[in-house]
């Protein structure tokens, strides 16, 4: 299987990323696409060939290994790995239709479209939200699945057309077990680097809208105390003048009965 499309969205995801993000990104990409596609497939690579049931009767293998393994873990995997990249694509679209918006109208409309904030942010946050809601469903779909993450060596089976409970050993069964536990581990360490990342994100968009109205908020009350000082010069003015104009009547009063004197 190619992952080249996976590691070219990975890595397209990055640039838009916060560090916490970057970090999964690396896990995701070293710790289970590498893991993944270097050694974990190939220890599932023949597991329907070395199936083996002690029964020669037709049939009877094949319906033991499908009633055991549903879907082959591998796949599964596989799976899990594609789905939980997938909601990575939302952050790069949405950059993708701010670059396009501002060269259909021509100008500068964002600081930068690859910036977190606004729609984007709202984006951001609902991919961490679905990756963070399908690393548990899978969990959940490989214990339901396969019973727990142990691979057992000796399997029961009694499945139709086996003629009684007959005996199944799978192959590689420790390497597999250990296989799943990393995944696993890998998967619960991606989720609380999503829940990380998500709280940091909305933390920091409190912090952010607390100190603009805390900013607007002073900006209004040194208005405020702007009018008021404003409003108390007038008036002082005012009350200056008119503490003044007796005075200013009684000289003028004077000088005219001067010159009616001469």
């Amino acid at each position: 299987m190619s992952w080249g499309f996976l590691r070219d969205l990975l890595s397209g995801v990055n640039k838009y990323s916060t560090g916490i993000g970057r970090i999964w990104i690396a896990i995701v990409f070293i710790f289970r696409l590498l893991v993944y596609a270097v050694a974990a497939e190939n220890v599932w690579k023949y597991e329907h060939n070395e199936f083996e049931c002690n029964t020669k009767q037709p049939g009877c293998e094949n319906v033991c290994f499908d009633h055991l393994f549903p879907v082959s873990q591998i796949r599964l995997w596989a799976l899990q790995l594609i789905i939980v990249s997938t909601p990575s694509l939302l952050v790069v679209f949405h950059v993708a239709y701010r670059e396009t918006r501002e060269k259909r109208h021509n100008q500068k409309l964002y600081k930068s479209p690859g910036k977190i904030d606004g729609g984007l942010l709202c984006t951001y946050l609902v991919s961490l939200i679905l990756k963070t809601g399908f690393e548990i469903v899978f969990l959940v779909l490989f214990y339901k699945l396969y019973n727990g993450f142990k691979v057992p060596r000796l399997v029961k089976c009694d499945m139709k057309p086996c003629p009684n409970a007959v005996d199944c050993y799978i192959s590689k069964p420790t390497e597999k077990m250990i296989f799943l536990y990393f995944l696993v581990a890998t998967s619960g360490l991606c989720i609380v680097l999503n829940l990380s990342e998500l709280s940091y994100l909305i933390f920091r968009y409190s912090i952010k809208c607390y100190l603009k109205r805390y900013i607007k908020k002073q900006q209004s009350s040194e208005s405020d105390c702007h009018k008021l000082r404003t409003i108390g010069h007038s008036r002082t003015a005012t009350a200056r003048q008119v503490h003044n104009s007796p005075s200013v009547l009684l000289n003028i009063q004077d000088k005219l009965e001067k010159n009616a004197a001469h």
